[in-house]
């Protein structure tokens, strides 16, 4: 059979443009597919809300994809080793309370959770801005392709809006930056972001599930982001309390809900 070129471009096109303009107004907005994106995204969608996720990047996943310096291996705790084991990802009890998984395997899954949950993902799209409304909650995003962040190109983005948001950028905390800086005051001691410290597990751990919650009226912090938000300590390549914070922030959204 011959294969005609403008076909599969058509094929593509009207394809990406019905799904897409189907989200243009969901129940909950996720920035960033890193773990806590990923469950954040595959519990609201299993309690039957309508969810889109937003990855700036072309690859989902965050750093979990490079485990611990690029060795494709991940650790997590007992607490939360069943948020790997629901998505059928191998865990390998290491003793003392400690468990690991491949750090590709966990990506790839969580990944497909979420979307046989009924989550919608769309890479390659930056969050530039948020949309408020005439309460000034956060109730959408403003987006554009990451290309013409990248490229630092004049074009005006497109909006999204949903009940509720969460900032899962990681790090940079993106999100929440821009909400402080054009929305007001977040939800801390400062009111400002107070920014991520340097690394122990131990602490980080705890305090990420500890700091997720609702950072500012309609906008949600969950995973590393939250710690970078309140200003705790960051935890390397064990993802348990990242995966526990991205489940958190979707019981607390669906209590709201």
């Amino acid at each position: 059979m011959g294969i005609d070129d403008v076909v599969v471009t058509r094929t593509i096109f009207n394809r990406f443009s019905k799904e897409f303009q189907d989200y243009f107004d969901v129940d909950v907005a996720i920035a960033g597919a890193g773990p806590a994106g990923l469950i954040a995204a595959q519990y609201l969608a299993k309690a039957g809300k309508k969810t889109v996720l937003f990855e700036k990047k072309l690859s989902i996943g965050g750093g979990m994809w490079g485990g611990g310096m690029t060795f494709p291996v991940i650790v997590v705790q007992k607490e939360s080793k069943h948020l790997l084991e629901e998505a059928n990802i191998k865990v390998a009890d290491e003793g003392k309370g400690y468990y690991s998984a491949d750090s590709i395997e966990a990506v790839t899954k969580l990944c497909s959770s979420a979307i046989d949950a009924g989550a919608r993902f769309f890479n390659a799209i930056s969050v530039e801005d948020v949309l408020l409304n005439k309460n000034k909650e956060v109730n959408g995003f403003v987006i554009n392709w990451s290309a013409i962040e990248a490229a630092g190109l004049h074009v005006d983005p497109l909006t999204i809006r949903a009940k509720y948001c969460i900032d899962a950028t990681g790090h940079p905390a993106e999100i929440c930056r821009i909400v402080r800086k054009k929305c007001g005051p977040l939800d801390t001691k400062s009111g400002d972001l107070e920014n991520e410290r340097s690394m122990c597990a131990d602490i980080g751990e705890r305090a990420v599930v500890e700091n997720t919650g609702e950072v500012y009226p309609g906008l949600f912090v969950a995973g590393m982001c939250a710690n970078a938000v309140y200003g705790s300590q960051r935890m390397g390549p064990i993802f348990g309390g990242m995966l526990l914070s991205g489940k958190k922030a979707a019981e607390l959204i669906l209590k709201k809900l």
